[in-house]
């Protein structure tokens, strides 16, 4: 399969696909037809690269169904102008879709391997207004507080009260929720001292691991890095 920059078929199918089943901000929509997906996913996936399936990105970590991608990104309610910290870097393609959706994208990743190629592969698209940090994820990064947006790209056993603390007033932390096997995707929004939450539906992520979140059962799950 070939790929266009300027988006071929199976892109053009793919963002079909989105639409139909939920996507319909055409900002968001733009973004992922702007972003090459194909340059997230390790070469032997590359010809999957526009299906609408998450993808094995090694260390035991995915690049999330785009799916999925489109949906958490759509229900950050992005204008342009907003300051976004993503949990959990992965391959960088969430952080990738951000930055042409908020002025600035903080990124944190706790497997060091995988912040450093994202950061090579963000450098070489030219996403110049994305930071990744090698940090524990479930805690957020304080130091860039506070967020208009929070994206977690892992699921959490609650909402951890750190990253509600680094929402500006008014801004909006999406993640998904629930045990290590089946989690919902919540959308909290912040209002002074109290927050509202919304359901947006059952999901399946790899387990945020940290103070914050799980702690690893077994060898296969690296401990998270600080």
């Amino acid at each position: 399969m070939r790929f266009s920059e300027n988006g071929g078929h199976p892109r053009q199918k793919l963002l079909a696909v989105l639409r139909r089943q939920g996507v319909h901000d055409e900002r968001v929509l733009a973004a992922i037809r702007a972003v090459p997906r194909e340059a997230f996913v390790p070469s032997k996936h590359r010809e999957q690269a526009y299906e609408n399936i998450p993808l094995p990105i090694g260390a035991g970590q995915t690049i999330s169904q785009p799916l999925v991608v489109g949906l958490m990104t759509q229900a950050l309610r992005l204008d342009g102008d907003e300051r976004v910290l993503e949990v959990g870097t992965g391959s960088g393609y969430q952080a990738a879709v951000l930055s042409r959706l908020a002025a600035w994208v903080v990124s944190v990743e706790r497997i060091a391997e995988l912040a450093e190629r994202a950061r090579r592969t963000l450098e070489h698209l030219q996403c110049r207004n994305v930071e990744v940090h090698v940090s524990n994820g479930s805690l957020g990064w304080p130091a860039g507080a506070p967020y208009n947006g929070i994206i977690v790209t892992a699921a959490a056993p609650a909402v951890p009260p750190a990253l509600v603390q680094q929402l500006a007033d008014g801004g909006r932390l999406v993640l998904p929720v629930g045990s290590r096997t089946a989690q919902d995707l919540l959308q909290v929004t912040r209002r002074g001292d109290s927050t509202e939450t919304r359901n947006l539906g059952p999901v399946r992520f790899v387990p945020l691991l940290g103070e914050a979140g799980w702690e690893p059962e077994s060898d296969s799950e690296p401990p998270a890095t600080t």
